[in-house]
C-alpha cells in the first residue's frame, strides 16, 4: 500500500501546476487524501462508482475516475469540477499514482525475492523465473554485508543505508530480523576484497557519524551466481557471530579471514567438552588466575617470546619462566614448545566458544 505523504506529494505538485483540485478516496468512500474541503463528495455515489463498469463517471460536479492496481480498482479519484480540463488531469493522476503502485509494488516485489533468496527459501528453478521478472541480473559479482546494530528496529540507520545506496538501483537493503541490516552489494568486475573491506569501514563510519549508531560488519566471500547470494549471506552471518567469540575488539569482520576460529565454531559442543577434558581433566583454562591468563595471551601474541613478554609484563625473564613451568606442572603442556602452544591457543578459543553457546539467546 502506498503512503498517504507519497500520495499527497502527487496530487499536490499537481494541483500547484493545474490549479484543479483533487481527492483520493477508497473504497468505501474514506478520504484518503485531497487538496481541498471534501464534504460535498457523496460517499454512496462512490461505492456505487466503484462497484460498476463505468470507468469514469460526471457526478455532482465532480469527475470520478477508477485507479486500477493489477485491473482491480484500488481507490477512487475524485476531479473537482465537470469541465473537460478537470476530467483531462484527473486522467493524469490515475496515470501517475498507477505508475507509483507499480513501482512499489516492483520494490516490494524485489525485498521480498532478495529475502527469500537470502534465507534458501526458493526452489532453484524459481530464482532464476522470479529475477528475470523483476529485472534481476542472474550472473553478476555480488557480496552479502551484514550490518548488526546495538539497538533492535533501529530504523534510523536503515534509512541512512537506503540514503548512501539509493543511487545504486542494483544493490538491495533489507532486514531479515529486528538488529541486523542486509546489503546485496553487486560489484565491479576489478572490484576484490579489498574495495569490500572499505566499503565496510565507509559504512561503519557513516552509521556512527550519521545515524549515531554503534554497530558492527561482517561480509561473506563474492559469488557469481544470483543462486550463490544465499551462501555469501550466511558466510557473513557466521563472521559476525565468530566475531563477536574470537575477535571482539574488532568491529568488521570478513568471512575469509576468520582463521580457526570459524572450524572451532562449526564443531558441537559435547565434542568440545570431551577435547577439554581430555587435556586439562578439571583444570579447565576458564579456572585460571587473571594473571596466569595475562601471562598466556602475552605470551602468545608475542610468538612464544619469553624475553619481549617479560619485558612487555614488566617482569624478570626468570619470573616469567617460573609462571610457564608451573603452568607446565598444572596442565602438563610446556607452551614453550610449539605443539604445546598450539593445543593451549585452541583450547582458550574452544572455551570462549562454549561461554558464548552457555550464554546465547535462542
Amino acid at each position: 500500500m502506498l503512503s498517504s505523504q507519497v500520495l499527497q506529494k502527487a496530487i499536490d505538485e499537481l494541483r500547484a501546476i493545474t490549479r484543479i483540485d483533487l481527492c483520493v478516496l477508497d473504497l468505501e468512500g474514506r478520504v484518503v487524501v485531497s487538496t481541498f474541503s471534501d464534504e460535498n463528495i457523496p460517499v454512496d455515489a462512490v461505492k456505487l462508482f466503484a462497484d460498476s463498469v463505468a470507468e469514469s463517471q460526471v457526478i455532482q460536479g465532480y469527475h470520478f475516475l477508477k485507479i486500477l492496481n493489477d485491473n482491480i480498482v484500488e481507490y477512487v479519484l475524485v476531479s473537482k469540477g465537470s469541465s473537460e480540463d478537470a476530467y483531462m488531469i484527473g486522467k493524469v493522476a490515475v496515470s501517475e499514482i498507477q505508475n507509483l503502485l507499480v513501482a512499489y509494488k516492483e520494490r516490494f516485489d524485489k525485498n521480498n525475492f532478495i529475502q527469500n533468496l537470502l534465507l534458501d527459501n526458493m526452489l532453484l528453478v524459481d530464482i532464476y523465473n522470479r529475477a528475470k521478472k523483476l529485472h534481476i541480473e542472474v550472473e553478476a559479482r555480488r557480496a552479502v554485508f551484514m550490518i548488526e546494530t546495538r539497538q533492535e528496529k533501529d530504523g534510523t540507520a536503515l534509512e541512512a543505508m537506503k540514503t548512501l545506496f539509493a543511487s545504486r538501483t542494483k544493490d538491495y537493503i533489507t532486514a531479515v530480523d529486528e538488529k541486523s541490516i542486509i546489503l546485496v552489494k553487486e560489484l565491479k568486475s576489478d572490484e576484490s576484497y579489498e574495495e569490500l573491506e572499505e566499503i565496510a569501514k565507509m559504512i561503519q563510519d557513516m552509521l556512527n557519524s550519521e545515524a549515531m549508531s554503534a554497530v558492527r560488519v561482517a561480509y561473506g566471500t563474492i559469488v557469481n551466481e544470483i543462486n550463490q547470494v544465499s551462501k555469501s549471506y550466511k558466510e557473513a552471518k557466521m563472521a559476525l557471530d565468530v566475531g563477536k567469540i574470537f575477535y571482539a575488539e574488532k568491529n568488521i569482520i570478513a568471512y575469509n579471514t576468520l582463521g580457526i576460529g570459524r572450524l572451532i565454531y562449526q564443531l558441537p559442543v559435547q565434542l568440545c567438552e570431551m577435547f577439554m577434558k581430555e587435556i586439562f581433566g578439571e583444570n579447565l583454562p576458564n579456572t585460571f588466575d587473571e594473571e596466569t591468563l595475562t601471562t598466556i595471551n602475552k605470551f602468545f601474541e608475542n610468538n612464544l617470546n619469553v624475553s619481549e613478554t617479560a619485558r612487555q609484563l614488566y617482569v624478570h625473564r626468570n619470573t616469567l619462566v617460573y609462571r610457564l613451568e608451573k603452568l607446565q606442572k598444572s596442565t602438563g603442556l610446556d607452551i614453550r614448545v610449539f605443539d604445546d602452544a598450539l593445543t593451549f591457543k585452541i583450547a582458550l578459543m574452544v572455551v570462549s566458544y562454549m561461554n558464548y553457546m552457555e550464554n546465547k539467546d535462542y
